[in-house]
């Protein structure tokens, strides 16, 4: 068993080799993102990404199962509060040998926790010729050689006591309550308003489902055995926080196609789809516990032209809510998007 105390800053890892297969690439796209990019060869060769490519979220869990059978195997991890920064830099294409290189850029202890480290990760991901696919700056928390066995991430009475999440005031819940020049139905940038907020459903986190990710994307105790869980710094099994976030993905690709759907109804042409460069400040606020139920909305906060002729880019801020109006998590998220403009 390693400890926090056996990782040291500056160290440099390399590891890993993970075969990406067009048939795990349609997979996880039909649960988790399933836009034309990821589902189709002919579609995705004629979009911008080239070829049949992984999901970002795709990419990122192949990223933690190879953190977990390598970096983190028989180590004291005891998860991780968010990644504050994530680049999908090239596609993952079907075909591709990809292996992570790690730097630990700070290994540091806790002031608040005694008997935990904080670990700050710079990761990359190469293909088989040396290509960086994606680099993310991750945050690990770690148990130290001489940590108290009652220590403890998660107290429901302060979490019970903190602020409930306040719902906004502009909010879209359905296509048919959408105007006719909603960016949503156009499927064009230019029309999206900004500051708006689009609800994108529940969902409901139930044991087996979250067994069955984290066995295949973060096979930490916590995540895969209930058992175990409950003896955890958690008290419970907990859903891997790209499980969350990866849900989150497909209730937003799902929800926007019945916006394109309901446009189409109304007479709107079709319009190309972009994919997103990555995102930040993802933060895993709260467990999301075997049995809770996630409502997830999707704010626009930003947009602005690109240098690619006819495409802008739509910063989004995405949030998860617990049944007990909570937030579980959040983060910004961008994406290229069409524009009617050209100039």
């Amino acid at each position: 068993m390693r400890y926090f105390d056996d990782f040291k800053q500056g160290d440099v890892h390399e590891y890993g080799l993970y075969d990406v297969t067009a048939e795990e690439i349609i997979g996880f796209a039909r649960e988790f993102d399933p836009q034309p990019f990821h589902l189709d060869e002919a579609a995705a060769s004629a979009s911008l990404l080239g070829g049949l490519a992984t999901s970002g979220w795709h990419t990122a869990a192949i990223s933690m199962r190879l953190h977990c059978q390598h970096l983190l195997k028989d180590t004291s991890t005891i998860g991780s509060p968010g990644v504050p920064e994530m680049k999908w830099i090239k596609p993952v294409l079907k075909g591709f040998q990809v292996h992570l290189r790690t730097e630990i850029a700070m290994a540091r202890g806790s002031q608040s926790r005694p008997g935990m480290g904080i670990l700050e990760l710079h990761t990359s991901m190469l293909n088989q010729h040396g290509t960086v696919l994606m680099t993310n700056r991750g945050i690990t928390l770690m148990a130290t050689r001489a940590a108290s066995k009652d220590l403890r991430l998660y107290d429901p009475q302060a979490i019970a006591r903190s602020p409930l999440w306040q719902k906004p005031q502009d909010i879209l819940a359905n296509p048919a309550s959408a105007d006719d020049n909603e960016g949503l139905l156009t499927g064009w940038l230019d029309d999206i308003v900004i500051g708006r907020t689009i609800d994108l459903g529940t969902h409901h986190f139930e044991s087996a489902a979250i067994t069955r990710f984290a066995a295949k994307w973060d096979p930490q105790l916590f995540h895969v055995d209930p058992e175990a869980a409950r003896k955890s710094v958690y008290g419970g099994q907990t859903a891997s926080g790209w499980h969350t976030a990866a849900v989150g993905m497909g209730r937003h690709v799902r929800t926007r196609q019945t916006y394109l759907d309901e446009g189409r109804r109304r007479g709107h042409p079709d319009t190309p789809r972009g994919p997103s460069p990555g995102f930040r400040d993802m933060k895993w606020l709260e467990p999301v516990f075997a049995g809770d139920t996630i409502h997830y909305y999707q704010t626009h906060a930003e947009k602005r032209r690109t240098s690619r002729p006819g495409w802008g880019m739509l910063m989004n801020h995405y949030e998860g809510i617990n049944q007990h109006g909570r937030k579980v998590y959040e983060y910004m998220s961008s994406g290229l998007w069409p524009m009617r403009d050209k100039g």
